[in-house]
C-alpha cells in the first residue's frame, strides 16, 4: 500500500510506501524539502499537516513541541502517513538534484588540529562520481548499523587528486565513531558511507546580491568553510561576515585559513569569537557568546540572509533572537544543526 503525498504550494506530489516516513520518500524520488538531522532532533524538516493524518515516531520536544503537534505541525522525518496527505512545505530548489549513493571510502590522512578535532581526508572510489552541494554532509554506516553525519568541509571543486573528500571531527568521549577517530582509526581504513543528504547550502538564486552573516560554533565551521571555497570558486561577491566562534582560541582550529580567505575575498569580513578565554589564552579578540556578537554588530538583520552550523544551542539561539530582535525574516535563516548521539536521545 502506497499514499500519495501532496505539497503546497508548490503542488509536487510523490508517494510514500506503507511504514515509510515522507521524508526519506521524498529524498528518494528526488524531491527537495528542508531538513537537517533526519532523527526527530533539530526541528529543520518542521512542516503544516494541511489534510490527511500521519503518526509520529519518538522525536525531541524541542524540534515539535506538545502545542505545534496539536496545531496540525509534523515532523516529515518521523512522519508516517496513514492516509493522503497535503503538507505545506518549502521546496528546497537544488536539494534533490544530486543522486545518494552508497559507497567506501579509504582513509587517506588523519591530522589533528586541535586537542578534540580531527581533520579527516577520504579517498572516493575512482568509479563512483560523489556529486554534492557545498554544506551537504554524508552519513557513515558503522557495522552495527548505526550512522554518523559528517559535513563535507571541501567544495566539490576542491576535490583533489585522487578525489577525496574532508571532515572535520569533534572527539565526543564515549561515542562509538569519534573514539574509533581518535583512537585505532588508521590510514588505509576503509568506512561505509551513504550521500549527499542536507538542505544546508548557499541560496544563490533567489537573492543574489543579499548580503549574508555566516554563523559557526566549533566544528561547525566545516560546511560553512565548503560553502566559502564554494563562493570563492564561483566568483560570487556578496558582502558576506563570517563569524566563527569558540570556548578557547584552540577551538578556532583554522583560525589561519579564515584570515587568509579574507585577505583573498574583498567581500568577505572575518570575526573570530572566544567565549571562555583563559589568561594564558593572550586573547585580546571579541568575547562572549557568537550569536551575540552578531547582534552587536548587526541590529538590523532585516536585509540579510543568515547561514549557521553548530551545536544545537547555538543555532536555536540564534534564530529565535535574530528573529525577535534583529528583524530578520525567518525565511532567511537557513541552518545546520550539530545534534549529536545525545542530542538525538537524551532528554528535551
Amino acid at each position: 500500500m502506497t499514499f500519495n503525498v501532496t505539497l503546497q504550494p508548490a503542488a509536487r506530489q510523490f508517494t510514500v510506501e506503507r511504514d515509510e516516513t515522507i521524508l526519506p520518500a521524498a529524498i528518494r524520488q528526488g524531491i527537495g524539502l528542508p531538513y537537517g538531522c533526519r532523527d526527530g532532533a533539530c526541528g529543520s524538516c518542521k512542516s503544516k499537516l494541511l489534510e490527511g493524518r500521519v503518526i509520529h515516531g519518538a522525536h525531541q520536544q524541542r524540534a515539535l513541541s506538545a502545542a505545534e503537534e496539536a496545531a496540525g505541525y509534523i515532523l516529515t522525518c518521523c512522519a508516517t502517513p496513514q492516509t493522503d496527505c497535503v503538507v505545506e512545505a518549502r521546496i528546497v530548489p537544488g536539494a534533490g538534484e544530486h543522486p545518494v549513493l552508497k559507497l567506501p571510502s579509504r582513509v587517506l590522512a588523519l591530522e589533528r588540529v586541535a586537542p578534540e578535532v580531527m581533520i579527516l581526508r577520504l579517498q572516493l572510489p575512482a568509479n563512483q562520481n560523489l556529486q554534492y552541494r557545498a554544506g551537504q554532509y554524508v552519513e557513515f554506516i558503522l557495522r552495527d548499523g548505526a550512522r554518523r553525519s559528517y559535513s563535507m568541509a571541501n567544495a566539490p571543486h576542491n576535490l583533489g587528486s585522487p578525489p577525496a573528500i574532508e571532515l572535520h571531527v569533534r572527539h565526543m568521549p564515549g561515542g562509538k565513531f569519534t573514539d574509533h577517530v581518535f583512537g585505532a582509526m588508521k590510514e588505509k581504513e576503509i568506512l561505509r558511507m551513504e550521500g549527499p543528504f542536507g538542505s544546508f547550502f548557499l541560496r544563490e538564486d533567489a537573492a543574489p546580491d543579499r548580503p549574508m552573516v555566516l554563523l559557526a560554533s566549533g566544528t561547525g565551521f566545516a560546511p560553512i568553510k565548503a560553502v566559502l571555497e564554494h563562493m570563492r570558486h564561483k566568483g560570487i561577491t556578496r558582502p558576506t561576515v563570517l563569524y566563527w566562534g569558540g570556548r578557547r582560541p584552540h577551538d578556532l582550529y583554522l583560525h589561519r585559513w579564515c584570515e587568509q580567505a579574507a585577505a583573498e575575498m574583498p567581500n568577505l569580513r572575518y570575526v573570530p569569537v572566544i567565549s571562555d578565554p583563559l589568561p594564558e589564552d593572550a586573547w585580546a579578540g571579541r568575547t562572549g557568546f557568537v550569536h551575540r556578537a552578531v547582534m552587536e554588530d548587526w541590529p538590523d538583520l532585516s536585509a540579510y540572509q543568515v547561514y549557521a552550523c553548530g551545536a544545537p544551542i547555538v543555532v536555536e539561539s540564534a534564530k529565535r533572537d535574530f528573529v525577535a530582535q534583529c528583524h530578520l525574516d525567518p525565511d532567511e535563516f537557513y541552518a545546520d544543526s550539530f545534534t549529536s548521539e545525545a542530542d538525538k536521545h537524551g532528554n528535551p
